[in-house]
């Protein structure tokens, strides 16, 4: 006798993009998740824990106070206030979570029950799921077995339900492990060092594995009366990691948040070599990403700050070229040379403006050989 199987479509329970839909009708959806957490304010709506204030603290950002209440009001009661902060709230989040629910659902009958088929595999599953890339595609049931077929970056995975279950209880747990961890090292300065090492070798995704994290709190520290007040010898040294970082971005692929990146380095340099190297290093990455007119004035501050010629020149030169600005080009090219970049390097650039300037460029070289 062939066993009995039970086949579930989950389109109609799946809740592919829930958080980014709500996200729609909040005023105050990215304020939100950058100071809560994207995941852990989407944990909050998933517990029903609704974020009525933030008392938020810039200079320990674990200690901003979150003031909440649980539950749905009936219109006549007031649902109890209550207030932790935000170590606290996320921790309260994940423990919530992580409870086990006392389960002895009935097993769907038919595909069009939709509340059976939810509560079968469980409400909050079902919306922790997206979170972490996973689509739900059908729930497949035989004797003593309840299998669940998923996809998962572009491909179809297969998890007894439980298992499942278990799986995105873990990565619930990583969550809050992840951040502790992240707000105990995110600014290490003794990682810039390293970073150079791994620069110098060429080791991109190690830069960015060493200082990734630095972005985010250096964007906020940077508002705060300590962040305005900081030595410049650490302002320096900062800037220097940012600009590491950020190139390491570019040569990943990602200019746009190596743009990101050097901006907020910039704001810490705020003047001499770290500040040139900064805006060479994003006038680079804007002519990487044939954005040549933009690259202009980050490459001409960086010469206003003291960059190198020979490492400046060639790059504002190429931008011009770009632009069809042939004589300041040339201009800038023959600085390079002045600096001691070779010809060999700029033979291609330079042919260019010979066959653009033609014979007024000959003319002119002609005289300076007379003159």
């Amino acid at each position: 006798m062939a066993e009995k199987r039970q086949e579930f479509s989950l389109d109609a329970v799946r809740t592919d993009g829930w958080f980014e839909r709500i996200g729609e009708g909040i005023g105050s959806f990215q304020a939100l998740c950058e100071i809560v957490g994207e995941r852990f304010f989407a944990f909050s709506i998933i517990v029903g824990a609704r974020i009525t204030a933030l008392t938020v603290d810039r200079r320990s950002p674990d200690q901003t106070l979150v003031d909440f209440v649980v539950g749905v009001g009936d219109g006549d009661t007031d649902l109890e206030p209550q207030r932790l902060t935000l170590a606290d709230f996320r921790r309260r989040l994940v423990g919530a979570l992580l409870v086990e629910e006392e389960r002895d659902p009935a097993v769907p009958s038919r595909e069009t029950d939709t509340e059976a088929i939810q509560l079968y595999i469980g409400v909050r599953y079902l919306l922790l799921a997206p979170l972490y890339g996973y689509s739900l595609r059908k729930l497949i049931l035989t004797k003593g077995r309840q299998q669940l077929v998923v996809s998962h970056d572009g491909s179809d995975e297969d998890y007894e339900l439980e298992a499942f279950r278990t799986r995105i209880r873990s990565l619930v747990r990583d969550e809050l492990d992840r951040i502790a961890a992240g707000s105990r090292s995110a600014i290490d300065l003794s990682k810039v060092a390293e970073a150079e090492a791994a620069a110098l070798r060429q080791e991109w995704p190690k830069v960015v594995s060493l200082l990734g994290a630095w972005p985010a709190p250096l964007a906020i520290f940077l508002r705060t009366p300590e962040g305005q007040m900081l030595a410049p010898d650490a302002r320096g040294l900062i800037a220097r990691g940012l600009g590491l970082l950020g190139s390491a971005c570019v040569h990943l692929g990602e200019v746009d948040q190596a743009e990101e990146v050097f901006r907020i380095g910039i704001q810490y340099a705020q003047e001499g070599v770290a500040a040139a190297d900064l805006f060479r290093r994003l006038g680079e990455a804007l002519l990487i990403s044939e954005r040549a007119g933009e690259a202009i004035a980050p490459l001409r501050r960086s010469l206003a700050f003291g960059g190198s010629p020979a490492e400046v020149m060639p790059l504002l030169g190429r931008a011009l070229l770009n632009r069809g600005k042939y004589v300041a080009a040339y201009g800038c090219f023959r600085d390079a040379l002045e600096a001691g970049v070779g010809e060999r390097e700029l033979a291609e650039e330079l042919q260019r403006i010979e066959v653009a300037l033609g014979p007024a460029l000959t003319a002119w070289k002609a005289t300076r050989v007379t003159g």
